[in-house]
C-alpha cells in the first residue's frame, strides 16, 4: 500500500517505520515543522511537506497521527475523496473524519511510544474501527501486515480501553515517580525496586489481577498502614494518594 503520514511525532514515527519495514511505500510525511517532517521522511524514503495543499492525493491510506486537539482542526481542512483515512486516537470518535473521505476509521495502538526507542512492532495490539464494513476490513488488512494482534472495537469500548491504558501506564508511572522521589530523599537507589517492578508487571499477565494483590492493604495490616501514613504526614497529596490506593485495593480484593 501507499501510505502518507500526517504528523511526525512519536506515534507517527513508529507507525511510519512499522509500515516501511513491512514493505509499504510511505509517500509523504507532513508536519507543521518542515525539519521534523524531514527527519522522519529521511528514515522511510518519503517526501517531507509542511503544507497540506502539497499532498499528492495518490496514497491508498492517510494516517493522521497527531494530538487530539489538533485532529479536530486539521480534519476539517482535508478532502481526500475515496482514500482510506484513519486517525490514531484512543479517545476520539471516527466521526471527526467524516468530511475527509467517504472511507474512514481508527487505527489505534494502546502503547506508550517513545520516538527513538526500539519496538517489536509485531507485538503491537491494534484496535480498529471503520465507517463501514469494507473500510474496517481494509484497516484490518493494513494492521495485519504489521501485527497479528488486531481487535475490532467500538468507540465506547475504545474509550474505556483508553482509560484503562492511562491507569496502567500514566498513573503507574506517576506512582513510580513518587516512589523514586521518596527513595532519592532518603538517599536510596531506586534500582533496588527494579526486581519488584518487573515481577509485578509479569504477574499482571497471569490472569485475574485481583488474585495477585498483596501487601498491607490486602491484609488490613493497620499497624503498617499507620506507620506508612506517619511517614507521609508532611506530604498531604502523597498521603491522599496512599489512602485512596489502600481503599481501592481493599474494595477490589474484598468488595
Amino acid at each position: 500500500m501507499r501510505i502518507s503520514l500526517i504528523g511526525s511525532g512519536n506515534v507517527a514515527t513508529h507507525l511510519a517505520l512499522a509500515f516501511y519495514e513491512c514493505g509499504h511505500v510511505v509517500d509523504q510525511v507532513w508536519s507543521r515543522n518542515i525539519d521534523h517532517a524531514n527527519l522522519l521522511a529521511s528514515r522511510v524514503e518519503a517526501q517531507p511537506i509542511d503544507d497540506l495543499r502539497k499532498l499528492l492525493g495518490n496514497a491508498d491510506v492517510y494516517v493522521l497521527a497527531i494530538p487530539d486537539d489538533a485532529l479536530f482542526d486539521l480534519a476539517g481542512d482535508l478532502r481526500l475523496g475515496n482514500a482510506l483515512v484513519v486517525h490514531t486516537s484512543g479517545a476520539t470518535s471516527i466521526q471527526v473524519l467524516k468530511h475527509c473521505s467517504t472511507r474512514y476509521g481508527v487505527l489505534w495502538a494502546p502503547q506508550s511510544f517513545v520516538r527513538d526507542a526500539k519496538m517489536d512492532y509485531g507485538e503491537l495490539p491494534f484496535c480498529i474501527e471503520g465507517s463501514d464494513p469494507k473500510a474496517e476490513e481494509d484497516i484490518a488488512v493494513l494492521a495485519g501486515t504489521v501485527s497479528t494482534h488486531i481487535y475490532h472495537t467500538t468507540h465506547q469500548q475504545r474509550q474505556w480501553l483508553h482509560l484503562s491504558a492511562v491507569l496502567v501506564n500514566n498513573f503507574t508511572n506517576g506512582l513510580y515517580a513518587l516512589a523514586q522521589q521518596l527513595c532519592r530523599e532518603q538517599q536510596l537507589p531506586f534500582e533496588i525496586l527494579y526486581p519488584i517492578i518487573q515481577t509485578t508487571a509479569r504477574k499482571a499477565q497471569w490472569g485475574d489481577v485481583r488474585y495477585q494483590l498483596t501487601g498491607p492493604a490486602v491484609r488490613n495490616d493497620r499497624k503498617t498502614i499507620d506507620a506508612h501514613r506517619r511517614l507521609l504526614a508532611n506530604d498531604q497529596q502523597a498521603l491522599e494518594v496512599y489512602d485512596l490506593m489502600t481503599q481501592l485495593i481493599q474494595r477490589i480484593k474484598h468488595g
